[in-house]
């Protein structure tokens, strides 16, 4: 919520609403502060609040970072927060995306391993992977002299599955 989002009927928005706008911007630039350095580039924020995230980030002083918070309140207030807000939700959602996919070719890559089976419904399930591929590193995994191969067998099934759309 932004001044400008205020009912239009008021003429002078009052003191709580100001403290409540300006308090909703600080939250927001605290939940920014979480974010690594590629997502901020990825947000595509303004020079000076993103200049002012890393260097919240940089600081270790509990006084400092309070005041850093009010400074990237106050540069939020003056941007269009709507717009940020949805190209982090949009960026939040891939990476929720990503990590559901990662999950999914973990649980795979598992019940591959364990079960000969698993190998039919995965590919009852992923018509588009490769036979021969999967066939053949689970065969190595299988055969695997020592656990250090087997372990880096399975990096490379792991693999193989996250490429799987």
């Amino acid at each position: 919520m932004s001044i400008k989002d205020l009912p239009d009927d008021e003429d002078i928005p009052s003191r709580t609403a100001l403290k409540r706008v300006a308090q909703e911007a600080k939250d927001f630039g605290h939940r920014l502060t979480g974010l690594n350095s590629a997502q901020l580039t990825a947000l595509d924020l303004p020079a000076a609040l993103h200049e002012a995230i890393t260097d919240y980030q940089r600081f270790t002083s509990h006084g400092a970072r309070r005041r850093q918070l009010l400074l990237i309140g106050k540069l939020l207030r003056a941007e269009d927060e709507a717009a940020i807000r949805a190209r982090l939700a949009g960026l939040l959602r891939e990476d929720a995306e990503s990590i559901y996919r990662h999950h999914q070719a973990e649980t795979w890559r598992d019940r591959l391993v364990a079960d000969d089976d698993a190998l039919a419904q995965y590919l009852l399930e992923h018509p588009e992977a490769d036979q021969d591929a999967l066939r053949t590193i689970l065969a190595r995994i299988r055969s695997s002299r020592d656990e250090t191969q087997a372990r880096s067998n399975k990096r490379v099934l792991f693999r193989l599955l996250r490429q799987q759309p």
